[in-house]
């Protein structure tokens, strides 16, 4: 009796401490920062430097090898359709043309003997048709000759401004190797250069808005002429040409300034950078609920920018994501809300 009396006690004193014991109050959800998808960070707008240039850039170059005598331009002078630009030493090409007419003489002069002999039947037609073929190669061989002291003097084949000279008198300059280059008058463009992020943003007939340092106050309207389809060996960027639609004379060449793509992209929103959760090969971001709860969701991004990834599909303007520490998210969890920076 006096054993079932104690082992009560003993019984009845765990129960009292195992009560008298606190239960651990359940951990606060943990602060992570968030933002709110906003439809208005959809609007796309950025700018790349670039340089006034001509449409129609053309080196020029002596049709015949020689030694410059004369350079009569300089770079920035503005010069009319036929202009002489540079000279070649005309020595050597007086020399050939005076070379060239005596071979044509002498074969005018054999071909005339060889028809007075056929004409007495002291020689076959054969031979006659071969002095009438020599003669032929020395008459075109003398006018090529003739040309070809014309063609050492450089001129302009439009009017426009010598954008670059390229050799110094004295120099000895190969066919077709550019002396100057001229920038023909017309049409005015910028040149920017696209990196790889964006080349494919872009196409032709694209409008742009173009500004100059020279003329802060002015916007120009552009239109995208041309993207190249390789990128440059040197800067890995592709360059590009976008057409001044309504330049003035203000516009001049060599003028710097910075083209402004702004375009809306429908159904689009711009999410930061750290907001991304790689899931193998998916992007996705984590969207929180309004209870707090996280979910991963798949979305597409359509590029990678400066300032932000740009999400074509998966989210829509009002959801909150998780805006930073995307690692360190797990689904289900429940989470407090903390404003990005």
């Amino acid at each position: 009796m006096k054993l079932a009396i104690v082992a009560g006690i003993a019984l009845g004193t765990l129960v009292i401490a195992a009560c008298s014991e606190k239960v651990p109050p359940p951990e606060p959800p943990r602060p992570v920062a968030t933002i709110v998808v906003d439809a208005g960070s959809a609007d796309s707008k950025r700018s790349f430097a670039g340089e006034v240039r001509a449409r129609h850039e053309t080196p020029l170059g002596f049709r015949i090898s020689g030694k410059l005598q004369r350079r009569l331009v300089d770079s920035g002078a503005a010069v009319k359709a036929g202009q002489p630009l540079a000279l070649l030493d005309p020595a050597d090409v007086a020399l050939e043309a005076v070379q060239a007419e005596a071979q044509r003489a002498q074969a005018e002069a054999e071909l005339k003997r060889y028809r007075d002999m056929r004409a007495q039947n002291f020689i076959s037609q054969s031979a006659l048709d071969e002095r009438e073929a020599a003669f032929k190669a020395a008459q075109a061989q003398a006018g090529l000759t003739r040309n070809a002291q014309a063609y050492a003097t450089l001129r302009a084949d439009a009017a426009g401004v010598i954008a670059a000279t390229l050799a110094e008198p004295g120099q000895v300059v190969a066919a077709g190797e550019p002396v100057v280059v001229l920038a023909q008058a017309g049409e005015r463009e910028v040149a920017i250069s696209l990196p790889e992020s964006s080349v494919g943003l872009y196409r032709v007939d694209d409008m742009a808005d173009v500004r100059l340092w020279a003329a802060r106050d002015k916007t120009y309207r552009g239109k995208v002429r041309e993207i190249s389809a390789a990128a440059d060996p040197a800067t890995r960027t592709y360059p590009a040409r976008i057409t001044l639609l309504d330049a003035d004379a203000a516009v001049v060449l060599g003028m710097s300034g910075h083209v402004d793509f702004v375009s809306k992209q429908a159904n689009s929103v711009v999410v930061p950078a750290a907001a991304i959760y790689q899931q193998g090969e998916q992007p996705a971001v984590w969207v929180v609920d309004a209870k707090g709860i996280t979910a991963l969701r798949p979305v597409k991004v359509a590029t990678w920018r400066d300032g932000g990834v740009l999400v074509t599909e998966g989210l829509e303007p009002g959801e909150r994501i998780v805006a930073s520490g995307v690692h360190k998210v797990h689904a289900g969890e429940k989470v407090s809300f903390m404003i990005a920076d």
